[in-house]
């Protein structure tokens, strides 16, 4: 009893789950499973979830509800007339990329299972090309070339097949253009070739199951285009150039005054330093003057001074000489005196005898003399003629006589030391009197001359 419990309950938790799961589908994000009875019924599944299927009674069939990207590489002719109204079309290329997507009804998501998804890829994506480049060619043959470059007072276009309520605004060209899968007018959208391409391709998705979410218009190229580009990129150039022209002279001319001001700062400068350095040249010439002046002072006071010291110094040493010339001659004058003295005490000491002798020791040394200067002199003897009187040679005689004794008294003196310096006085020791001495004999009253 118990192990057919436990069977039962193990076919409940095991057989259950699996006949479960075999009627349960999981269907994945980004996909739709469309589901078919035998009773003619379809039922659609959009992931991520489950959908119901039996084995037997069902058939499933799993469809991509991810966006579909095409990329559109269109070349035509543009619509464009010349002033005469004669077609004179432009040839231009497109570069474009379109985004398309399965509907989100029942019966669009069955319309591309039957008609699109039925075909392989290769098929979905040349029909998508085929279909969308046609589109984009139609559109290209309604439009100007400058409603596909940038000009936005063109006249709206309307495409084949549509009501004119549909307004279309151009834009510029190169830029990204998306299109609106509603309905805009001219002022929302802003490119006439994306919403031209959507209306002509629209109805043809929509028989495919398709709905169009968007178009990129990436390049739009031609010669014309290309030639204005050159012409507006040569204009921007030399734009560009001329700007940096002026800017260059600008800047010359901001560098130029610069220098021109730097120039007047350093002519100041030098001015400054030239009536610095006339200043300082001054100064220093007023400097070397008072210095001269000094110097000259400085010479003169040491000139006076050395002046008043040598005149001093002369003067002190005439003094000096004066004093010790009259101490010389006082001491001289002295010694004579006092050998005149001595000379007299031996005189009178001696008496007559004693000076007689002393002048018979000098006779051999002044005799030579005398002789000669009495060789020499002319004697001229006048006697009176008085009673008593001696004669002439006898007064001659007397004369001489005496003379030699005043030179013998004087020469005693000499000789003994007592009259330092008299010889300087009167001559040679040994000299006599010169011829012009007048000599007084004895009181004979006789005057004689010698010539």
């Amino acid at each position: 009893m118990g192990a057919l419990v436990a069977l039962v309950l193990a076919a409940v938790l095991l057989v259950i789950p699996a006949i479960v799961a075999s009627f349960l589908r999981n269907v994945e994000a980004g996909t739709i499973r469309m589901v078919s009875w035998l009773h003619g019924g379809t039922v659609i599944y959009r992931g991520p979830g489950k959908s119901k299927e039996i084995p037997l009674l069902t058939t499933g069939t799993t469809l991509s509800s991810k966006a579909i990207n095409v990329d559109l590489d269109i070349t035509d002719q543009t619509a464009d007339l010349d002033d005469r109204g004669t077609p004179q079309p432009i040839k231009v290329r497109v570069l474009a990329s379109a985004i398309v997507s399965v509907g989100d009804t029942d019966a669009m998501i069955k319309t591309a299972a039957n008609r699109f998804f039925s075909k392989s890829a290769a098929d979905q994506e040349n029909i998508l090309i085929d279909l969308l480049s046609s589109s984009g060619r139609r559109a290209i043959n309604l439009l100007t070339h400058d409603q596909l470059f940038s000009a936005k007072s063109a006249p709206p276009v309307l495409a084949a097949g549509e009501s004119p309520h549909v307004a279309l605004q151009p834009a510029s060209a190169g830029a990204s253009r998306a299109l609106v899968p509603s309905e805009v007018s001219m002022e929302d959208d802003d490119d006439p070739l994306a919403v031209i391409i959507r209306k002509a391709c629209s109805r043809e998705l929509t028989d495919l199951g398709l709905v169009f979410n968007s178009l990129n218009i990436k390049v739009v190229q031609s010669e014309v285009a290309e030639a204005r580009r050159r012409q507006s990129a040569a204009e921007a150039q030399a734009n560009a150039e001329i700007v940096a022209a002026l800017q260059a002279r600008r800047a010359k001319e901001a560098q130029l005054e610069a220098e021109r001001v730097i120039s007047d700062k350093q002519r100041e400068l030098e001015q400054t330093r030239a009536a610095n350095a006339a200043l300082i040249a001054q100064a220093e010439a007023k400097k070397q003057d008072a210095l001269a002046v000094q110097r000259a002072s400085e010479l003169d006071a040491t000139q006076i001074a050395q002046a008043t010291a040598d005149a001093e110094r002369v003067r002190i040493a005439a003094q000096a000489d004066a004093q010790a010339e009259a101490i010389r001659i006082t001491t001289v004058a002295e010694a004579t005196a006092e050998s005149i003295r001595k000379v007299n005490q031996a005189i009178q000491a001696g008496g007559e005898s004693y000076f007689r002798y002393r002048q018979i020791e000098l006779l051999p040394q002044i005799a030579p003399a005398v002789a000669d200067a009495l060789a020499q002199a002319k004697l001229v003897t006048i006697a009176s003629g008085g009673a008593g009187s001696a004669g002439a040679a006898e007064s001659t005689t007397n004369n001489i006589t005496s003379v030699i004794q005043t030179v013998l008294a004087a020469q005693l003196v000499a000789r003994g030391g007592l009259l330092d310096g008299a010889g300087e006085a009167r001559g040679d020791a040994g000299v006599v009197a010169p011829p012009s001495a007048t000599v007084s004999g004895p009181g004979n009253g006789v005057a004689r001359r010698e010539r």
